[in-house]
């Protein structure tokens, strides 16, 4: 304290010392930063090489592998912790005393008759203390272990240990992973070193540490090299590719290197999406149980179908995520997606896709063509058949839309013939209602021509006109759908729109096809089905058929056809897929439920399903043999009054009289999953899910859980 009063404030706040002049401060040049201002700082590496460097082990089918751990196929036999601890301290209280009764005298000397027998009296009777000693307390100490070994073994207290000890600690706490050895590190590419790619390994070794790798471009480079190795592209091309971008090499030509945002997890190393983890549920078999559940093309290429109603989770949980990989994979070169929805529906933004076609919205920059970017009339009259009345074809799986595609094939052949185009939908509603003006012009055209065989194609149409089972008039009534002021600036024929056509998907594209459901259900179940059609034709004369190109549908009510159903089978051979979600199975005609089930080979049954869909769901799923345990009860009858009082006393502890158990296994087959089940024991947000891979490996159906 000073003399005034005041405290001093040396040490934190100390008085400034006056400090001698000196020569005037000069201005230094300030160094100069590193990046521009307001750029963030070049991300690490590391996060990118941890999640590459993950292991993947193989695993059963939709078993999420990034950082998977195996697990045995049978449930161990798991005692209860109460159990097993008082098990474990009456053992240890069962040795302590046959210890005692031994070590007192009380069982006799006879325990010390081995060494007796097998040690010379000289070693017992010597005058050595400390030897004496040794052997005896020697003898005492392996008595005592053989009797820990035998109650250890009865009380199980290696299980205890493994449950409680050390090494349950050991298993609890995080396990960090070793850094692979060079010649094993995925970050080196040592697969293009072997191949005599070295600098562009190490020049994607270097981009991959310094963080500007992602995991798209990892996929992307991989599938550019792959391209290499199959001799579509060459080493020189994509050595030079590598050396100018690094790992913005070989773009898509969106040039985009992600999606705005994702909403799933995913793992484009093994092409997985993740949509939930399987349930630890005893319906689920012990391998799959707590376990990650994903799809990717090995999967998806048997094709999938969600069925749930409203509310349970098909769009967000299952459509959204799918429809994201997918777009992923497009990214990085492996595939080409085609999703389908209403407008509207939350199939993810915009700007995730390359091609959006918005039927009916005045601001679509894209149109779709009606005839699928064919010039073959017959094609073009197959297609379009089935998009027009594929719904009111015979539903018996040998129906089929011969009729509508022969109408149809004998008016577009000659209009080509004459115009050099298809008509378009105004033209086309005339020429099906046999409007004289057009089909009179078609007719002198065809004859200034000189097309005999159009001509006949046209007499025939025109004499079929007038029959009353003639289909043209139902046709005509399906292209009023599509002739609507909302769509009059659709379906251009004439070369002035930027139409759409799925022979696009020989590239790696991303399309969404925006349906108008508000006000034109019927037109939007045509145009559906017009999609579905020329995807399933499209896939089967693709040259490269190693982009998997998957077809999503949001809501597939009224598109299965006795021809949509052949054309799904097909998708496989062609290392294609479709993902179809229904609201329920009322939704397909009966006689095609069995095909459908039986064509795709990844089925989920969603929560609040109901129990007649369900009766379908459990007859596809079928059954399997279990072990069935019957426990019988049988009251235990006392004769002696001493036997009597016990039991009496017994019931009055218990509550309950003494009885005998008795149990009967035997062997018994049951259903998978039951209607039963399916309908009520399904927990919201949940699904039940069977899948079936392109090699032909099988799931059983699990319960998962999509919010996990």
């Amino acid at each position: 304290m000073d003399s005034d009063g005041t405290q001093d404030a040396r040490g934190t706040h100390a008085r400034p010392v006056p400090r001698p002049a000196g020569p005037p401060d000069v201005a230094a040049t300030p160094p100069r930063p590193a990046r521009a201002p307001g750029v963030p700082p070049l991300p690490d590496g590391s996060a990118f090489l941890a999640w590459l460097r993950a292991p993947r082990p193989e695993a059963a089918p939709g078993v999420w592998r990034f950082g998977y751990r195996p697990r045995p196929e049978q449930e161990p036999e798991r005692i209860p912790a109460r159990q097993l601890l008082s098990g474990a301290v009456i053992a240890f209280l069962v040795g302590w005393l046959v210890w005692s009764l031994l070590w007192n005298g009380y069982l006799g000397g006879w325990w010390v008759l081995p060494l007796e027998l097998f040690t010379p009296d000289s070693w017992r009777h010597s005058d050595d203390r400390v030897g004496n000693a040794f052997l005896w307390y020697g003898y005492y100490t392996l008595i005592a272990l053989a009797i820990m070994i035998v109650v250890g073994r009865l009380g199980r207290w290696g299980e205890v240990w493994r449950r409680y000890g050390l090494p349950a600690w050991h298993r609890a706490a995080p396990v960090h992973e070793r850094p692979p050895a060079p010649e094993e590190d995925p970050a080196q590419w040592n697969h293009l070193r072997a191949a005599g790619a070295a600098d562009a390994a190490d020049r994607l070794a270097a981009e991959a540490g310094r963080g500007l790798m992602r995991d798209v471009d990892h996929a992307r480079i991989a599938r550019a090299w792959q391209g290499v190795r199959s001799g579509r592209h060459s080493l020189a091309t994509f050595t030079a590719a590598v050396l100018k971008d690094g790992a913005a090499a070989c773009l898509h030509p969106s040039g985009e290197r992600d999606l705005p945002g994702r909403l799933a997890r995913h793992d484009l190393v093994t092409g997985q999406v993740r949509l939930g983890a399987t349930a630890d549920d005893p319906r689920n078999p012990y391998a799959y149980r707590d376990t990650g559940l994903a799809l990717g093309p090995d999967l998806l290429g048997t094709s999938m179908l969600a069925v749930g109603p409203a509310g349970s989770g098909k769009t967000g949980a299952v459509v959204w995520p799918l429809a994201e990989s997918l777009c992923l994979h497009a990214l990085a070169g492996r595939a080409a997606v085609v999703v389908v929805g209403a407008a509207g529906a939350g199939l993810g933004p915009v700007d995730a896709y390359d091609v959006v076609v918005r039927i009916g919205n005045p601001e679509s920059v894209y149109d779709l063509d009606l005839y699928g970017g064919t010039t073959d009339p017959d094609e073009a009259a197959a297609v379009l058949a089935e998009a027009l009345a594929g719904d009111l074809t015979d539903p018996h799986p040998g129906g089929d839309s011969r009729r509508s595609t022969t109408v149809l094939a004998q008016l577009l052949g000659p209009y080509r013939a004459v115009h050099g185009r298809f008509p378009s939908v105004p033209e086309l509603r005339q020429l099906l209602e046999g409007t004289p003006g057009p089909l009179g012009a078609l007719r002198k055209a065809l004859q200034d021509g000189g097309q005999e065989s159009l001509l006949r194609e046209l007499d025939a149409r025109e004499r079929q006109m007038g029959h009353p089972g003639d289909v043209g008039s139902v046709l005509a009534d399906r292209v009023a759908l599509l002739d609507r002021p909302a769509f009059a600036g659709f379906f251009d024929t004439s070369g002035q729109s930027r139409p759409f056509s799925l022979r696009a998907l020989d590239h790696p594209v991303r399309v969404r096809v925006d349906l108008p459901a508000r006000g034109h259900a019927d037109a939007s179940r045509i145009l559906a089905r017009l999609v579905l059609a020329q995807f399933t034709a499209s896939v089967a004369v693709r040259e490269d058929r190693s982009l998997f190109a998957c077809l999503v549908l949001d809501d597939a009510t009224g598109l299965v056809t006795p021809e949509a159903v052949r054309g799904i089978q097909r998708l496989r051979s062609g290392n294609a897929g479709a993902v179809l979600t229904l609201r329920t199975l009322d939704d397909v005609p009966r006689p095609l439920r069995g095909p459908l089930l039986g064509s795709i080979g990844c089925r989920m049954a969603l929560s609040g399903l109901t129990p007649w869909d369900g009766q379908d769901f459990a007859e596809v799923w079928g059954k399997e043999w279990i072990e069935a345990r019957d426990v019988t009860d049988r009251q235990i009858i006392a004769e002696t009054p001493a036997g009597k009082a016990v039991h009496m006393l017994r019931r009055v502890i218990t509550g309950h009289a003494p009885t005998a158990r008795a149990v009967t296994v035997r062997q018994v087959e049951r259903e998978r999953w039951s209607a039963s089940e399916l309908a009520h024991g399904v927990p919201p947000g949940h699904a039940v899910l069977s899948l079936t891979t392109v090699r032909g490996e099988h799931a059983p159906p699990l319960l998962v859980d999509l919010r996990g």
